[in-house]
């Protein structure tokens, strides 16, 4: 029998490598709860409609990627391929849009049927970071400054750039859509194949083409910021002004579009150039008009998301993990016959009640003190309790792992006390 493997382009995560992805949760959750942003939480399936009206049909997203399927019940469901529908969504079923502003942010799997490559799959996990009911340049300037905190925090700002540009409101993107069709239709033959299929559909999408022939054409087109109305010009000067103050570097960019629909005036990307064509590491921008496209009151609105795999692929490329990333145990409990194995799990217990968040592991499964001793350094643990006999002991031998000393034996009582001193820990007060 054929031994099954998992979807192409969903991938496991062992244990071996959990540690980066915590490293990275824990340092964005500390900097979120620092800008006192809020998590929120919403399902990975969602009505298909949902994701029409949002990103757009013309899009490559709802055209060829999306997982979806019909439901016993003939709904149409969808596997989310984004965070920021789903999060209006929701925002506005709970409630939270009506005459408010929310801060919130939300961590998860998306899904994409795309081609699998190195920092592309097909289940990935994005942070998205969402703020409603402001219409200012200074919320758009506290996400930059938040991004720019994050790289700070994970010794990455030197290997990422911001890039931005203003799309102008609605109307204007139109009337510059409009525009670019007309200049592109007798070039339509010279341009490569997505690109003809943009024409028709997202004109847009064209701008972002790689290919060196439609790149070329594009070099006379119309550009954008003619097309800005004098009130966008204002509010993404401001931007400017917001970021130049705080020393955030930055670049104009009048091809960056974004690939959805929905967004209006500022949108941004911080790119690399450490990970070949996958530069993107985190995108976003502002979409005031998508909570009354969804059915809702129109709502000021904006926010970003940045692809975790992609980022800890950087953070591996820089070498910008910690060095002891991953050290999972810091005291190794070796029991060594029988008589000891439930007074072991009772100490256990009682040393990570004294010490909470001290790591013990509690040897499980018999074997020998020398081969026990073995895993306690192969492990990293920083000290050795080892309780031995064929009834139970009156006392524990202690051992600390760092110099090779030599093991001391003490009273029960006494573990918590070396412990406490040793390995310099603070011990809890237990509250009867």
């Amino acid at each position: 029998m054929s031994r099954i493997q998992a979807i192409r382009g969903m991938n496991d995560v062992l244990p071996e490598q959990t540690p980066r992805w915590q490293y990275f949760e824990d340092g964005a959750r500390a900097l979120l709860t620092a800008y006192a942003y809020q998590e929120i939480r919403f399902p990975v399936l969602e009505q298909t409609q949902l994701f029409k009206r949002s990103i757009g049909e013309a899009t490559d997203i709802v055209e060829k990627e999306m997982y979806t399927f019909e439901d016993r019940n003939g709904d149409s469901l969808t596997l989310r391929p984004e965070g920021t529908a789903c999060c209006v969504r929701a925002a506005d079923q709970g409630g939270l849009l009506y005459n408010q502003t929310r801060k919130l942010w939300y961590l998860g799997p998306m899904y994409r049927h795309e081609r699998p490559q190195k920092g592309r799959y097909r289940q990935f996990y994005q942070l998205g970071v969402e703020a409603f009911g402001m219409g200012d340049a200074d919320i758009e300037a506290e996400m930059l400054l938040l991004c720019a905190d994050l790289w700070q925090r994970l010794g990455i700002s030197p290997y990422v750039k911001l890039e931005l540009n203003n799309l102008g409101a609605s109307e204007d993107r139109a009337r510059y859509g409009a525009a670019l069709r007309e200049f592109l239709l007798p070039h339509k033959d010279a341009l490569d194949p997505d690109s003809q299929r943009r024409l028709g559909s997202n004109v847009l999408r064209v701008l972002d083409s790689k290919d060196p022939g439609t790149r070329e054409i594009l070099r006379d087109a119309p550009r954008l910021d003619a097309f800005v109305g004098e009130a966008s010009r204002a509010g993404f000067s401001n931007l400017l002004q917001f970021l130049d103050e705080a020393g955030i570097a930055y670049t104009l960019n009048p091809a960056l579009v974004r690939g959805l629909d929905y967004y209006n005036g500022l949108v941004f990307e911080w790119t690399t150039d450490k990970l070949g064509a996958q530069s993107t590491v985190c995108a976003g921008g502002r979409y005031d008009g998508l909570s009354a496209q969804l059915g809702g009151t129109r709502t000021p609105a904006v926010g970003f998301a940045m692809g975790i795999e992609r980022i800890l692929l950087l953070l591996e490329e820089v070498q910008a993990f910690p060095a002891h990333l991953g050290q999972s145990v810091d005291v190794y409990l070796a029991v060594v016959g029988q008589g000891v194995q439930s007074q072991a799990l009772r100490l256990g217990r009682e040393l990570r009640q004294a010490f909470p968040g001290l790591r013990i592991l509690t040897h499980c499964g018999g074997g020998k003190y020398n081969a026990q001793l073995k895993k306690a350094y192969a492990c990293g643990a920083r000290a050795a309790l080892i309780l031995e006999g064929d009834q139970p002991q009156t006392t524990v031998k202690l051992r600390l792992l760092s110099d090779d000393s030599a093991s001391v034996e003490l009273p029960l009582s006494s573990a918590e006390g070396w412990l406490a001193r040793e390995l310099g820990l603070k011990q809890h007060n237990h509250v009867e």
